[in-house]
């Protein structure tokens, strides 16, 4: 990943990264390509559930399923070895820390399925917006408060 980066950065702004600029970076994009899977999820969720519970609530269903599912790759990639506490309670941490994600994310699906026919019709294109949505927002709260380093906390 390190030469990757070297090769996609320019030689001013390589000059200026830190190993902390670095490590962002990387992580940053494995968040990325776990929210890329994440966005599977949710959108295979929101198929599977939409002619039971509608789309709001496959919506609500798909988000939850999707985010524990991200929490995990996360845990084991992304932010592999860093966070503190067992397992359940940084579930917990994440699912709190994204609410204002979720917020972004469910709220831009909403508004799209209710003003956008062909969100309605193909779900997938509100999922998609509403990923994009909370992103960034769940990139660094999951970073700063459920996967931080013990250096943080001094």
């Amino acid at each position: 990943m390190h030469l990757l980066l070297s090769r996609l950065l320019p030689a001013s702004v390589w000059r200026a990264a830190t190993p902390d600029r670095l490590t962002a970076v990387r992580q940053f994009l494995r968040f990325g390509l776990v929210g890329t899977a994440g966005f599977v999820i949710d959108t295979a969720t929101v198929y599977g559930l939409r002619n039971s519970l509608g789309l709001y609530g496959a919506g609500v269903a798909a988000y939850v399923v999707a985010a524990t599912g991200n929490w995990l790759l996360n845990r084991i990639w992304t932010f592999r070895g860093q966070g503190p506490g067992p397992a359940h309670r940084q579930w917990v941490r994440f699912m709190l820390a994204n609410l204002v994600g979720f917020v972004l994310n469910r709220g831009t699906y909403a508004i799209l399925i209710a003003y956008m026919p062909a969100a309605a019709a193909q779900p997938a294109i509100a999922t998609a917006a509403g990923a994009v949505a909370g992103m960034f927002v769940n990139f660094s709260l999951s970073r700063r408060f459920v996967f931080h380093l013990a250096k943080l906390e001094r």
